[in-house]
């Protein structure tokens, strides 16, 4: 009982299993990568989709079907008791498939479907893409609760290296795909040779990560940290909503947080600006600028994380300020729709995001007791998704 309290309490006291080579943190860091990498590979190729369907609202489509079919994912967690009845390994190497499938659909679609009419080509091609979009959301439940879960139980440096992971795949995905659109010639063929070669490796980097998950549940730091788990008499199975009525106040935070996001990036950034200087250049470097400081954000608590969840909330609830902010680059003076006020806004955008999520997420499990930990990790995950699907469908609002 002693060492629990040790780790829970002072993270960098003896009595914690030490990670001396920070392999544990660099996997853990690795597979939240892996965990968001599909959705920004679908959110960062929106001049692929804009190419393959002019007609349909490709990003605003993909944002709420991805989140609703995780929500589901995250509900049978909680209330179907696959996190008991299902390993950890499990689960994780079964998302991480699901997610080699999905990324696989969208270049074997289009070539298959690159013979026939436009009528074909956007109405059963684009049904199997969001099928696929769909099939990405549910292993993104799977895998997110299943991994910020079992980080919530540990000490905190291996919550904020999940979450900093999250971020980096982003930076990963448009660095990627500025790469491919630059290296070859802006005509049909072109665009899509370049989005082919860039599905195809981030379905690499998927399969990698299934290695990751392997090797981490053997290696003996973690071993260390699940018999201190298992050998604590408090580490039984919670409730759902005692837990959620401690963590009440953070929990609303981590909504407000994705309903502001979600509605304004990506579907807003991707289909309501526009650039004469830039042209299809622009959403794509709005979108490299928020993921780049998403991930500053998410580092920075590294450095230095607040012991104040209250105030980190209502932190969380100033953001709302960002939609006036938006609604000005569009419909405001002309000065505010030029290119720089908007990428300033997206940066902040992304620092805000990527800096109090990870607060909120590193706080949260650390503020119950030990054996409450992990449900509320996977609470707060159920939260921060309903803010997704909520912040997934006001960022149709913008098209009214």
């Amino acid at each position: 009982m002693q060492k629990m309290e040790a780790v829970k309490v002072a993270g960098d006291q003896p009595t914690e299993p030490r990670d001396i080579y920070k392999i544990a943190y660099i996997i853990h860091f690795f597979l939240g990568a892996g965990n968001l990498l599909p959705w920004n590979a679908f959110i960062t190729a929106v001049d692929y989709f804009g190419y393959l369907y002019p007609s349909k609202h490709v990003e605003k489509v993909f944002s709420v079907a991805y989140m609703c079919s995780s929500q589901l994912i995250l509900v049978l967690l909680i209330w179907g008791g696959w996190s008991s009845k299902l390993s950890y390994r499990f689960r994780l190497n079964l998302g991480f498939s699901m997610f080699v499938l999905s990324l696989m659909v969208t270049p074997i679609i289009d070539r298959v479907w690159s013979r026939n009419g436009s009528q074909g080509r956007s109405n059963g091609a684009y049904g199997v893409t969001v099928a696929s979009v769909v099939i990405c959301g549910l292993a993104d439940g799977l895998i997110g609760g299943s991994l910020i879960g079992s980080a919530g139980k540990l000490p905190k440096q291996y919550m904020q290296a999940v979450f900093a992971g999250t971020a980096s795949s982003g930076v990963l995905v448009s660095i990627l795909r500025i790469i491919t659109k630059a290296s070859l010639p802006q005509t049909p063929q072109g665009l899509r040779t370049s989005a082919y070669f860039y599905f195809i490796v981030s379905t690499v980097i998927m399969l990698c990560c299934c290695l990751g998950c392997n090797l981490l549940t053997k290696l003996p730091v973690m071993q260390q940290h699940y018999r201190l788990l298992n050998n604590d008499p408090h580490c039984s199975r919670p409730k759902f909503w005692p837990v959620a009525r401690k963590i009440q106040w953070p929990s609303f935070g981590v909504f407000i947080i994705y309903i502001v996001t979600l509605s304004i990036f990506p579907g807003f950034i991707a289909e309501n600006l526009q650039s004469e200087l830039l042209q299809d250049w622009y959403p794509i470097l709005l979108i490299t600028i928020y993921n780049v400081s998403d991930f500053i954000g998410k580092s920075l608590t590294a450095i230095y994380v607040p012991k104040s969840i209250k105030k980190a909330t209502w932190t969380c609830i100033v953001r709302l300020l960002f939609y006036p902010l938006f609604a000005a680059c569009l419909h405001g003076p002309k000065w505010l729709k030029t290119e720089v006020p908007v990428m300033v806004l997206t940066f902040l955008l992304g620092l805000t995001n990527g800096y109090l999520t990870s607060v909120v997420m590193i706080l949260t499990p650390k503020w119950v007791p030990v054996g409450e930990a992990e449900m509320a990790a996977i609470v707060m995950v159920l939260f921060l998704g309903i803010g997704l699907v909520g912040g997934s469908i006001l960022g149709w609002f913008w098209i009214i």
